[in-house]
């Protein structure tokens, strides 16, 4: 065609070239001049369509159809770097989501976790500040773990049901806010709930995680406000940290689950040493051996329980055997029984008579027991084999037994109701026959004789009996072992404290 096409652009006053060859120069001017904005050249022509945009037609021929196969050119440019621009920023996006994933992935400390977040959200979406709050079911609040733009060490809690939070309402809601300030969308202005937003927008969107049905379960918040160039997020920003905020909600389940395992865990060690404190609590059988035969077992329904039993070393070659069962089972009975069981050696050792001991260890403890609302079942029998008999006190506990080599077993009533259930000033005493390597003494809870089988049938006393006169030529503490077993063998659960204590003369 023999001509030359040139593009040019206005900028700062003058058109500068923005695509074909340089006009030519002759000596220190271009041929033909430079045009300008002002330039009146009848080969210079705007580009339909396209402001600051010229272009110059230097040659011959028609140039009718050049300016509109410009302006198409320069379109398919323009739609060009749009759509490069929006690959980089769904680029941006990916990454983000990509990011976060692997951060949660490396850590399981929900504030660092949520820190990094806040972060690096901010960064995507151009928010000068954000905040994560993730929610306390135990105090029905939702907790401030992370900020970004602004410190949030002293930010108090926010109770869900605030009626001037947007974070709460959106929690309770679930689902997200996105405002600003003319108030085209979302909820009202927010800074007129009183709250710590800054510029004309915010976006606030629920911390998710599906429950088993599927049902998204709200467990925390993200907030973002104050964001760079236009102060406005858009409903693009809402669908991004909607894709965050369900990464988010498995890190929050997730580090609500490890901290409720820690806990479980530090109950359970606490558990077992209060498990392991309170057999250390009861005395050891051989405390009296070389005297009598003693064997006894104390197994709770829970770590730690409510029975008891003592043994007593008096004068004259006799021996104090008791057996208590606090009116509950668990850390409170353990507390009660605790208290008793002290009380209750003290007393045993200077008194002169079972119902001494239980009239003093009654005065000892009765505060305790009303305000704990709780009465004890006790047994205490002194066995004096020299003299030949056995004296006692029974305060309400209904298994108490003389078991005679021959003969049925001898029920030792109660001589006084439970300690602490009722107004008693002086506790009754019994006594009966005691032969030496002939009788045996047989105390046990009702935990033992409640004890179910699979058809809903109690184990009862009768086969406590029966195990016990089986087994009595055996040392006392295989006695006790049989009874268990037995008991285990019937009933595969337990649901209250089970003791026995055997006392062979």
């Amino acid at each position: 065609m023999g001509a030359a096409v040139r593009l040019w652009r206005a900028s700062d006053g003058e058109l500068q070239l923005v695509a074909g060859e340089p006009p030519p120069l002759s000596g220190d001017a271009p041929q033909p001049p430079v045009p300008t904005q002002d330039t009146t050249d009848a080969r210079v022509s705007r580009v339909p369509g396209a402001q600051d945009y010229y272009y110059q037609f230097d040659g011959t021929g028609d140039a009718t159809t050049l300016g509109p196969l410009l302006a198409h050119l320069l379109d398919s440019e323009r739609e060009t770097m749009l759509v490069a621009e929006e690959l980089t920023h769904r680029d941006e996006e990916i990454h983000l989501l990509y990011t976060i994933s692997e951060a949660l992935g490396r850590t399981i400390n929900l504030p660092e976790a949520a820190q990094f977040i806040v972060r690096e959200v901010s960064a995507v979406v151009g928010a000068r500040r954000a905040s994560i709050l993730v929610h306390d079911p135990s105090r029905a609040e939702l907790r401030v773990v992370a900020g970004w733009g602004i410190d949030v060490s002293d930010f108090a809690s926010v109770p869900v049901d605030d009626p001037t939070s947007i974070a709460a309402s959106v929690f309770r809601r679930c689902e997200a806010i996105l405002g600003d300030a003319s108030g085209m969308s979302g909820a009202a202005d927010a800074k007129a709930a009183g709250r710590a937003y800054r510029g004309d927008a915010y976006l606030s969107v629920p911390i998710v995680y599906p429950d088993s049905d599927g049902t998204q379960r709200p467990v925390g918040v993200i907030n973002l406000t104050d964001r760079m160039g236009r102060d406005a997020f858009e409903d693009a920003h809402v669908k991004l940290v909607n894709a965050v905020a369900h990464q988010i909600g498995a890190a929050v389940e997730n580090a609500r689950l490890v901290a409720l395992d820690q806990q479980q865990q530090r109950v359970r060690r606490e558990l077992e040493l209060a498990h392991d404190l309170q057999l250390r609590l009861l005395p050891a059988p051989r405390l009296l051996e070389g005297d009598v035969d003693v064997g006894a077992k104390f197994r709770p329904a829970e770590s730690v329980g409510g029975d008891f039993y003592q043994f007593v070393r008096l004068p004259a070659s006799q021996v104090g055997v008791m057996l208590g069962d606090v009116s509950s089972h668990g850390f409170s009975a353990a507390l009660i029984m605790a208290l008793v069981l002290s009380a209750a050696a003290i007393h045993a050792v200077a008194a002169e008579s079972p119902e001494v001991a239980l009239e003093r260890l009654l005065a000892s403890v009765k505060s305790e027991l009303a305000e704990a609302e709780m009465h004890v079942a006790l047994f205490y029998g002194v066995a004096d084999a020299e003299n030949g008999r056995l004296r006692y006190a029974n305060a309400g506990h209904p298994h108490a037994f003389r078991v005679p080599q021959s003969g049925p077993p001898e029920r030792l009533d109660a001589t006084a109701p439970p300690l602490g259930l009722g107004d008693v000033d002086n506790l009754a005493g019994g006594e009966v026959a005691w032969q030496h390597e002939s009788d045996l003494l047989l105390l046990f809870s009702d935990g033992i004789t409640e004890a179910r089988n699979e058809a809903g049938e109690q184990f009862g006393e009768a086969r406590v009996i029966d195990v016990v006169r089986a087994t009595s030529a055996q040392p006392a503490q295989q006695v006790v072992a049989a009874v268990f077993a037995e008991v285990d063998s019937f009933s595969p659960t337990r649901s209250d404290d089970q003791t026995v204590v055997v006392l062979k003369a």
